[in-house]
C-alpha cells in the first residue's frame, strides 16, 4: 500500500499504515507473504542494531557470530508479533511497535549468549559479609546485613530464596534464570516481588524499615 501524508495528514497516514500492516498481515496468499518478508526485515534491523550495541557483553564474537544472533533474534521476534497482532491498539505505528519486539529479543540472545557456558549455582544462603574493615564505618551496615541475611534464611520459601539470590546477588538475567528453571520471566517476576514483600515486613518488624503509611507492623 502506498499513501501520500501531504494528502492525508500525519494521523491519518499512520492510521492508513496500520490497517495496511494488520491486513497484510492477516491475508492469506501473496500479500501475506509479502508483508511477513517486510516484517522480517524490520525485525532484523531491530535485533542487529541491538546486537552490536551490546557486542561488549560478547567478548571473542565475530561479526559472523553476532549477524547469526541478530538474524536469530529476529526469527523470534516475527513469531512474537505475530501472535500478538491482536494486541495491537494503533496508539503508534505498527513498524515503531514491532520494532520494539526485535529490541527486545536481541538483548535476550545477547544474554543467552553471554551466560551459556556459566554456570548458576542458585545458592540457600547469603554470602558473609566481610566485616573486617573498618569496623567503625561499616557497624550500622553490618548490623542491617546480618538482618537481611535472617530475613532471607527464616522469611522465604527455598525457591523464593534461590530466586532472589540469584537474580539480586549473583545477576543471573531474569530470562537465563527461568529458562534454567523451566520457568517463565512473569513467574519469576511473581515470585521475585512477593520474597520483597516478605523481607521488607521483616525489616519493618525489626525495626529496620519504617512501616508504609497506614500499616502498623505485625509482630512475629
Amino acid at each position: 500500500m502506498t499513501l501520500d501524508t501531504q494528502v492525508l495528514g500525519v494521523g491519518a497516514a499512520a492510521t492508513y499504515e496500520n490497517e495496511g500492516w494488520v491486513a497484510d498481515l492477516a491475508a492469506d496468499g501473496p500479500a501475506r507473504e509479502f508483508a511477513h518478508r517486510r516484517l522480517h526485515t524490520l525485525l532484523v534491523g531491530a535485533s542487529r542494531r541491538q546486537v552490536w550495541r551490546l557486542r561488549d557483553r560478547l567478548p571473542g564474537a565475530g561479526p559472523g557470530d553476532l549477524e547469526d544472533l541478530a538474524q536469530q533474534a529476529a526469527d523470534e521476534a516475527l513469531v512474537t508479533v505475530l501472535r500478538k497482532l491482536d494486541d495491537f491498539e494503533g496508539r503508534s505505528r505498527f513498524s515503531t511497535w514491532a520494532y520494539k519486539f526485535g529490541v527486545f529479543q536481541a538483548g535476550v540472545e545477547v544474554r543467552r549468549q553471554a551466560w551459556r557456558n556459566r554456570e548458576v549455582t542458585l545458592p540457600d544462603q547469603l554470602a558473609a559479609v566481610d566485616r573486617a574493615a573498618s569496623p567503625a564505618d561499616v557497624a550500622e551496615a553490618s548490623d542491617l546485613a546480618r538482618a537481611l541475611e535472617d530475613a532471607i534464611a527464616t522469611s522465604l520459601s527455598p525457591h523464593q530464596r534461590r530466586v532472589v539470590l540469584a537474580l539480586l546477588v549473583d545477576d543471573v538475567p531474569i530470562d537465563v534464570l527461568a529458562e534454567r528453571l523451566g520457568s517463565t520471566r512473569n513467574a519469576l517476576y511473581k515470585t521475585l516481588h512477593d520474597a520483597r514483600t516478605r523481607l521488607r515486613r521483616s525489616l519493618v518488624t525489626q525495626g529496620y524499615l519504617d512501616a508504609p503509611d497506614g500499616e502498623r507492623p505485625k509482630s512475629s
